[in-house]
């Protein structure tokens, strides 16, 4: 398994991580799971506090037990929960952040986090103070770097010219083309890595996805899916299938140092582990599938 390095890091991450996020909350499947990702070179998990509500960093914790030195953990932090009050409150506060770290470091069962996540923003955050509260953790070895998940291109942009993120994980998918605009550029050309989430569109891009493709996917229409399919049907190979083609794809850009398709079965997985064999896109290739689906932009987060 190829693997690159993260930003300006010493993370060196395989190609394709997992996702943890769909791996459920029954403890046994999901470790099988994740020791098969190990099994097959995938080095990098990612999970986060919301999953669950802490369940998936226990689960993947738990499976990690003896084996935390073989793995780049990324995890993040954002949403909280609030006694009494139902689903998630955002609290990007200095004091959340470093009071919320604790408990993922009890619940992932780790004295340090490789990649701490600021999960969201806004521009209406505190960011200056979000951003001292990596730093400090950072400092005090908790974690080893940080970055956001984000699909706003001006958050990303503030957190570019004002911190030290080493990654941005963003949607990015041959239907969600929306960071090659705004978003690869800026970070290629400040050496900060993209973690591309969503590679298969929700499943439009598996194989198995025309029934997904009914349900339509961002401005896409169902009919328009079922073309873009057919059309995918021609970089098919016998070793590169459709679902590996949108993993490659979301690997085509330079900036994008991981894709992380998530898995619920053994079989998803070891396909998608099997994307790292697959061959890569050439440029032509690259160029024929943009021609196929649409360069859609961010209309809400400028």
């Amino acid at each position: 398994m190829k693997k690159n390095r993260l930003g300006s890091s010493d993370l060196y991450v395989s190609e394709i991580g997992l996702g943890c996020m769909s791996l459920g909350t029954e403890e046994k499947p999901a470790e099988r799971l994740i020791h098969a990702a190990l099994e097959r070179g995938i080095n990098f998990l990612d999970t986060a506090d919301l999953y669950d509500a802490g369940r998936n960093e226990e689960i993947v914790g738990k499976a990690l037990k003896g084996r935390r030195g073989d793995v780049v953990l990324a995890t993040k932090v954002g949403n909280r929960r609030i006694p009494g009050k139902e689903g998630w409150s955002w609290d990007p506060s200095k004091a959340y952040i470093k009071t919320a770290v604790k408990d993922s470091l009890r619940r992932l069962q780790t004295d340090y986090i490789d990649l701490y996540q600021l999960h969201g923003g806004t521009l209406d955050d505190p960011i200056d103070e979000t951003i001292e509260a990596f730093e400090e953790l950072k400092q005090e070895g908790v974690i080893r770097y940080y970055g956001i998940s984000s699909i706003r291109p001006n958050v990303i942009r503030e957190y570019v010219q004002r911190s030290n993120i080493v990654s941005v994980m963003s949607q990015y998918s041959i239907l969600d083309r929306r960071p090659e605009e705004e978003v690869l550029p800026l970070l290629a050309e400040h050496g900060i890595s993209v973690v591309a989430r969503g590679p298969v569109a929700s499943g439009v891009l598996a194989e198995t996805g025309e029934g997904k493709a009914g349900k339509g996917y961002l401005d896409y229409g169902p009919e328009e899916l079922l073309d873009i399919r057919r059309k995918l049907e021609a970089f098919i190979r016998p070793d590169r299938t459709m679902s590996q083609t949108a993993i490659r794809y979301s690997l085509g850009h330079p900036a994008v140092a991981a894709a992380i398709p998530g898995a619920s079965s053994l079989d998803q997985l070891i396909h998608n582990a099997d994307s790292a064999a697959a061959p890569v896109l050439s440029p032509e290739e690259l160029e024929q599938i943009r021609g196929i689906s649409r360069p859609n932009v961010y209309t809400a987060h400028r």
